[in-house]
């Protein structure tokens, strides 16, 4: 990892220790996903979905908008100027005033901000939650003022991880989720029955201040020293203040999907928000766990490629292949198989019958939106090597309408599954655009191969979809009794084979995907 840690080597190491590091990394985050969907699961069976673990996804989903709209553009424009310092001054480098300043007008506008949001809780409430009342809307309140004591130890958390990131070290910042998710899993499953709503906000502050301390001992062992300076006019601060206005907007564009979705589902009755967030993260899982761990070697090999086209044109069809292969079986075993899913996941304790069911829901209007996600992912990450950053953040405007004026116009008269359904609009909408745009402004995409590839996951995703009925039917009628977890289970399997079989009988050139990938995570 040496390559890495000092910015030197060859270039063919330098590749190998990002290789590695990438693997690490994704390893690492693979950790804290399962522990924060353990901690998921322990929520829902304490607290159910109801008006008070609404009121706290109201309250958290305002501390993110704080958040992000400062704290995630700061951090992520703060690691290129932090890694340009280290390679130019080596082992040597103890100190960085760019980022002493950058960290400290973060701490100061966020401080101020959260103490002003504070103060405006209930009005601010009331505006991005219309539906609650009385005592629902005090709970908000306060759960909102509690999570807020988090802002400035979150934001700290993301700066700290950065500078460290940009000196090589990357396996603290990998691991803040393990024990965040820890002490939330504690705070609810062990205080959460006696103290209510309450000991989850509060455990939410402690568990954010664990993430901070966490970022410690890579500072120390670098021997980095942070001091508090406001050198506005250092050419470094500048740089990372150019840097960060077209982050800025895309963290606001996903800020306000999410607090709109809320805001609309707030006027859907209790537990309308808790069912799209868990439904949400339960679609959302495969794309963590999976496709970020299998696109890793991708994203350096397009840098290295943006000169040469139709090597950047191979591997984007290389990616769309891996998305579409691993993403279009799992998103239609999701929507036929929502159910027992959602009940082997979260169906235990105060979560009920009725909970599962709206989540169902939700998980099934979601789940489009995971093969959308995924190739998103593909098309944008090749513009940004391409140096095209401004055609993905127009996209993410215009998707952003779309998901609002859905939410606006579906939520009243589908109630959940509008709100899912005009998210799974916009991601696709998202993925069609970016990847028009970036064939037609830098002819990086193959249309024919990917219209043969989405044209045979079709085919097949057709004929797999017609297997999940089937074997959902004939369950239902010969074992009527049998549990969700086989039931899921045996939908899952079956599905999962007829879409191998199927790439098996067209003699799809993405059969071979699996054991490929097999073979990549094994020599990794």
């Amino acid at each position: 990892m040496s390559g890495v840690r000092n910015g030197h080597g060859t270039s063919g190491g330098g590749r190998v220790s990002v290789s590695r590091a990438a693997v690490v990394v994704t390893a690492l985050t693979a950790v804290s996903t399962i522990f924060g969907f353990l901690r998921d699961v322990v929520i829902a069976a304490v607290y159910g979905a109801g008006p008070d673990l609404d009121a706290y996804l109201v309250a958290q989903g305002l501390m993110n908008v704080v958040l992000g709209l400062v704290a995630y553009a700061m951090a992520r424009s703060v690691t290129p100027v932090i890694a340009r310092e280290v390679k130019a001054e080596g082992a040597a480098c103890r100190s960085h005033r760019s980022f002493d300043t950058a960290i400290t007008v973060t701490m100061v506008v966020l401080g101020l901000g959260a103490v002003v949001v504070g103060l405006l809780a209930a009005p601010v409430t009331a505006l991005l939650a219309p539906g609650f009342e009385g005592e629902q809307a005090e709970l908000a309140v306060m759960l909102t003022r509690i999570v807020l004591l988090a802002t400035v130890l979150i934001a700290g958390t993301d700066l700290l991880a950065a500078v460290a990131q940009a000196h090589g070290r990357v396996v603290w910042s990998s691991l803040q989720g393990v024990p965040f998710n820890i002490i939330m899993i504690g705070a609810a499953g062990l205080f959460g029955p006696r103290y209510g709503i309450q000991a989850l906000a509060i455990g939410f502050v402690i568990g954010s201040a664990a993430r901070l301390v966490l970022q410690f001992p890579p500072l120390a062992a670098l021997g980095l020293r942070v001091r508090p300076r406001l050198g506005l006019r250092h050419p470094g601060f500048r740089e990372i203040a150019r840097l960060m206005p077209p982050l800025l907007v895309g963290s606001a564009i996903s800020n306000v999907n999410s607090l709109v979705d809320r805001a609309v589902g707030s006027t859907l009755g209790d537990g309308a928000i808790t069912a799209l967030s868990y439904g949400w993260r339960l679609v959302n899982l495969p794309e963590t766990l999976l496709i970020a761990s299998l696109l890793v070697p991708l994203y350096p090999a397009l840098g290295a490629a943006a000169g040469n086209l139709p090597e950047v044109r191979r591997l984007v069809s290389r990616g769309l292949s891996v998305t579409v292969t691993v993403l279009v079986p799992l998103t239609l075993v999701l929507m036929v198989a929502a159910l027992p899913l959602v009940r082997v996941a979260y169906g235990r304790g105060e979560f009920t019958a009725d909970d599962s069911a709206a989540t169902a829901v939700a998980v099934l209007w979601y789940a489009p939106a995971l093969v959308a996600m995924g190739v998103r992912q593909v098309l944008v990450s090749t513009s940004y090597a391409l140096g095209d950053a401004r055609a993905p953040v127009l996209v993410s405007v215009v998707a952003m309408v779309i998901n609002v004026v859905g939410d606006i116009l579906l939520a009243p008269v589908l109630g959940v599954a509008g709100i899912a359904v005009a998210t799974s609009m916009s991601l696709v909408f998202a993925a069609i655009a970016n990847g028009v745009l970036l064939a037609r402004r830098h002819g990086a995409v193959d249309g024919a191969a990917t219209r043969k590839l989405l044209v045979r996951a079709t085919v097949i995703g057709a004929a797999t979809v017609a297997v999940g009925h089937l074997t959902g039917r004939f369950l239902a009628a010969m074992l009527p009794e049998v549990g969700p977890l086989l039931e899921g289970a045996l939908i899952g399997s079956m599905m999962l084979g007829a879409y191998v079989l199927g790439l098996m009988l067209l003699r799809a050139p993405e059969r071979l995907v699996p054991l490929e990938m097999l073979r990549a995570v094994r020599r990794r």
